[in-house]
């Protein structure tokens, strides 16, 4: 798997897992989806930064991306109020994520080249 398809990974377990603990509260069941969740997505995003992803960003997008995605699907799912002001804060972090990336590969562009030894 490619970086960013256990990036992508990672993200959407960690919604799942938050998605799920709000649905415990009702279900106690689905608490082991909730551990499960996290548990996933820690494991592939330590997989994301093995293969060599900078923490800054891998953290950043999975942050980032994380709360946007469950703000939308916790509205979506759970009902909960998606206000315009709350659209334009999930519109800045996909603004955000975007810097982030564009400006890692701008400094891995201008990077010295590594010598082999």
């Amino acid at each position: 798997m490619t970086k960013w398809l256990l990036l992508a990974a990672a993200i959407l377990s960690e919604v799942t897992g938050s998605l799920s603990l709000k649905g415990a509260l009702d279900r106690p069941a689905l608490y082991a989806v909730v551990a499960i969740g996290y548990i996933a997505s820690f494991a592939f995003l330590a997989l994301v930064l093995r293969r060599g992803m900078a923490l800054g960003v891998a953290y950043g997008i999975w942050g980032a991306l994380g709360v946007a995605t469950t703000a939308v699907m916790s509205s979506l799912i759970f009902d909960e109020t998606l206000t315009a002001l709350m659209g334009l804060g999930i519109a800045l972090i996909i603004v955000g994520v975007l810097t982030v990336e564009l400006g890692s590969q701008a400094a891995h562009k201008n990077a010295p080249a590594k010598e082999s030894i």
